[in-house]
């Protein structure tokens, strides 16, 4: 690295100042490949991500985390606090996916496909653009004295913020309490709906906080994905990175002369224009390596591989490559711990299908009532269970009925023999099993139950009969 280099080298993060105080970022307006891609590809997910709380398969929210009822809905499967080992399947899936992705491809799921990073660029930072202007004329903006220039922008810029942080707090809503109850919310009296519209507001405050002055904070200081990029980053990993190899050669770098050809120099081809750093959204230098700050956005490719073009040098500066590859000239190749993470994220996915395929619609449970043992009635052994039966289905059952096989007995259920249960509802009570005490061949005996809805089996459960140890 040159002198230059070595003194560029930052000490604290950019968003940081001297006095310790907090250092507002202006970055310019990115343009080129990556950025068109980013922006197609944030408005695809961004449009799934509002959809998915309001569209339904077969009657089901096709995502919902209603966690204070237990309730979720994944894909339009609905799962119930019985299948809640699913969910944490499904969760580990997508921790080791991340993993896996962010070993091969380090931090690009923060630049492409973190929401956070989405709507602050794709949305509110483009707002900005278009209220305030572009870099120079935000910070000429922000320097000057309260006008009514000053006024209006700041005032129209905070409204709109404000109506889209509104809107996104309905949309969050939506995904805890459900699309159908939010409409309900919609549409009846606030004052019934006190604490869902306290949280909304809260919702609304706390995305108005974190777009209008928290912003790139969220992924500095309070992302903990950004902490485990020292854990998992190698030398072999693909980031967005400063080839230092070609841009500082043996003199380092250097302001660009048009009369100096640089390909007989022993000076770098990066010509110190700090266009990557002013188009960076969370205000570092990639020339001075991977830092935790970097979500890979590729702004910084865009802006420098245009700076490239521009003075006749060739693209590809700062690119996506690996530490190895521009150090070493090595090619990528698919190192044993990637294989290893891509082991155990197969047989997950393979645990989870076999696991959702298992899943039946219909869940019985019957227990022995606690504290209960056995009664004697006659020649017959009596035992009280409760039951509790769980309709995952939108289809309402009429007609459930419990029937006792691989031994004889009397199976009667409190309140009578036939039970209904609702969709997306459950049923519990009380029921007793009677047998003859010399069909039980021991203390313990398991008895097999088949749940009908009519003629239909729906279920097969088990549970456990007490009876003495011997019989006189």
């Amino acid at each position: 690295m040159s002198k230059l280099a070595d003194e560029a080298f930052r000490d604290t993060i950019g968003t940081i100042d001297n006095e310790g105080k907090r250092k507002f970022i202006y970055p310019k307006k990115p343009l080129g490949k990556f950025y068109k891609y980013r922006k197609w590809i944030s408005y695809f997910l961004l449009l799934i991500l509002i959809a998915n709380p309001f569209l339904k398969i077969n009657g089901n929210q096709f995502m919902m985390f209603n966690i204070l009822e237990r309730r979720f809905n994944i894909f339009g499967f609905p799962f119930w606090p019985q299948d809640f080992y699913l969910v944490v399947l499904f969760m580990i899936i997508g921790v080791v996916f991340v993993i896996l992705f962010t070993v091969i491809f380090g931090r690009i799921f923060c630049g492409w496909i973190c929401p956070q990073t989405i709507f602050l660029e794709m949305v509110f930072r483009r707002i900005e653009y278009w209220i305030e202007g572009d870099r120079g004329a935000q910070i000429r903006l922000e320097k000057q004295e309260w006008n009514t220039e000053k006024i209006r922008k700041k005032g129209l810029k905070w409204t709109v913020f404000l109506l889209i942080s509104f809107g996104i707090a309905n949309v969050f809503l939506a995904y805890l309490i459900g699309s159908d109850a939010l409409f309900e919310m919609i549409g009846d009296n606030p004052a019934n709906h006190l604490k869902t519209l306290i949280s909304l507001f809260i919702f609304t405050g706390v995305f108005y906080f974190i777009f209008v002055w928290f912003r790139e904070q969220v992924c500095i200081i309070a992302c903990p994905y950004g902490r485990l990029q020292g854990v998992l980053l190698d030398n072999k990993s693909i980031n967005v990175a400063y080839d230092f190899v070609r841009g500082e050669k043996e003199e380092g770098r250097a302001k660009f002369n048009k009369k100096e050809d640089r390909t007989l120099s022993r000076k770098g081809d990066c010509i110190d224009c700090r266009q990557c750093v002013n188009v960076c959204p969370t205000g570092i230098d990639i020339r001075n390596g991977t830092q935790l700050e970097c979500v890979n956005c590729t702004a910084c490719i865009d802006e420098c591989d245009a700076i490239m073009e521009s003075v006749g040098y060739p693209k590809g500066l700062i690119r996506y490559a690996s530490e190895d590859e521009i150090e070493k000239k090595a090619p990528f190749k698919f190192t044993a711990r990637m294989k290893g993470y891509t082991a155990v994220l197969i047989i997950l996915i393979g645990m989870l299908i076999g696991l959702l395929f298992l899943r039946t619609d219909v869940e019985a449970l019957i227990l022995r009532l606690p504290g209960q043992l056995y009664e004697h009635k006659g020649e017959n052994i009596s035992n009280v269970f409760t039951y509790k039966v769980i309709n995952k289905t939108n289809n309402d059952f009429n007609a459930i009925q419990f029937r006792l096989i691989g031994i004889k007995g009397t199976l009667k259920v409190v309140g009578g023999q036939t039970l209904k249960v609702p969709k997306q509802g459950m049923s519990s009570g009380t029921l007793f099993i009677e047998i003859n005490k010399y069909l039980l061949e021991n203390d313990k005996t398991k008895l097999k139950i088949e749940v009908y809805n009519g003629d239909k089996k729906i279920e097969t459960t088990t549970t456990s009969f007490l009876s003495p140890r011997t019989f006189d």
